[in-house]
């Protein structure tokens, strides 16, 4: 017989203090989501109505060389960047086979029993640079997250090797190796439109901090009631994400474009081999607004679990962030005030998912 789970603190205790994981609620077998993940209606997600993303991926191999089709692929990343937050690339370095090891070894990883996850629970875990947990931040939110994660910071290849879980280690070493020369094109293409050079040692300090991350949503009995994760922008630079062929991921729109309107959700599709990115707060801040940390959140399935692995590409927390002097010098007025990483960080992280409200940290009030 399932347990019952009729409270909050029942689920609470079991899903996250004892470190079971929504997995543990689903494997003990639960017939209906408890109510604690019951999300408010406005928060629910409308999957029938969502727009489908329909533009085709990038294809970042004509980035390689100049000519046309470079400068074709750079405007095509930079339009991204300036509507949606989001868009989809092939041929992006990243072995084809990796992304189908990534996509089993978490499956498998969390298959193991929940005792072997627990450990890394952030109360208990050995080491600061490996956390499990379940929901963002379920102390603070009003329905929790249909969703489980390991999350690991990047240090060196060294302490990655000694801490990070046994079974996940080296895979995911593997992938951030082969996604990092990406992401430096990606900010090259990004940086450039402002006249940034690609040997500027920026780059490098927008992307000096790396975390990864493999979330597991376990199929739900109630899905149009839960939502995998809450509306939230990303804090870094870019992310990097693989989705498996499930999808569930959702972008808001902050304008009106060809395939729907301001405000509308519109779904970003599983495409094959495809890597999806999307610009964080960070390089929302240094391009004065111009480029859009993109508002997105992911909806749970009935039919079978979902796992999706992405790397936040961030600067180290000393740094200081403020808007391109070049930008503010066009724009007239800067939107967004200096600060260092590491204050920005506190706050991302100490607040439940609210859209893009993490941003207001920064914002200057100009009324």
């Amino acid at each position: 017989m399932a347990p019952s789970f009729e409270d909050g603190n029942s689920v609470f205790e079991f899903v996250v203090r004892r470190g079971n994981g929504v997995k543990g609620l689903v494997d003990s077998g639960l017939s209906k989501v408890p109510e604690a993940y019951v999300q408010p209606p406005k928060e629910r997600i409308d999957k029938e109505n969502a727009v489908k993303h329909g533009l085709p991926p990038i294809d970042l191999s004509k980035l390689d060389g100049f000519g046309p089709d470079h400068d074709e692929v750079a405007d095509q990343i930079v339009k991204a960047a300036e509507t949606l937050g989001f868009f989809q690339v092939v041929n992006h370095g990243v072995p084809l086979h990796l992304l189908e090891s990534l996509k089993d070894t978490a499956h498998y990883f969390f298959s193991l029993p929940p005792q072997r996850r627990a450990v890394y629970r952030s109360d208990v875990s050995p080491s600061p640079l490996v956390k499990y947990g379940s929901s963002f931040m379920p102390e603070k939110e009003k329905a929790l997250e249909w969703k489980d994660y390991i999350l690991m910071q990047y240090t060196n290849d060294d302490e990655a090797l000694q801490h990070w879980p046994q079974e996940i280690k080296g895979v995911l070493l593997e992938y951030l190796r082969s996604s990092i020369g990406m992401v430096k094109k990606l900010l090259q293409v990004l940086l450039g439109n402002f006249g940034i050079k690609p040997d500027d040692p920026m780059i490098d300090v927008l992307i000096g901090k790396k975390m990864l991350s493999m979330n597991f949503y376990p199929a739900c009995p109630n899905p149009d009631l839960t939502v995998g994760v809450g509306r939230h922008s990303d804090m870094g630079t870019l992310t990097v994400l693989l989705q498996d062929g499930i999808g569930g991921l959702y972008v808001k729109m902050e304008q009106d474009m060809d395939y729907g309107k301001k405000g509308a959700w519109i779904e970003i599709p599983p495409t094959p081999n495809a890597l999806v990115i999307n610009v964080g707060d960070m390089l929302q801040i240094l391009s004065n607004g111009k480029y859009k940390s993109a508002e997105h959140r992911v909806r749970t399935t009935s039919t079978s679990s979902r796992v999706s692995i992405p790397i936040f590409t961030m600067p180290k927390e000393t740094t200081k962030i403020v808007p391109l002097s070049q930008v503010v010098k066009k724009d007239g007025t800067a939107l967004y005030r200096e600060f260092v990483l590491i204050d920005y960080m506190k706050n991302f992280f100490g607040n439940a998912h609210e859209g893009k409200k993490s941003l207001d940290f920064a914002k200057i009030n100009l009324t």
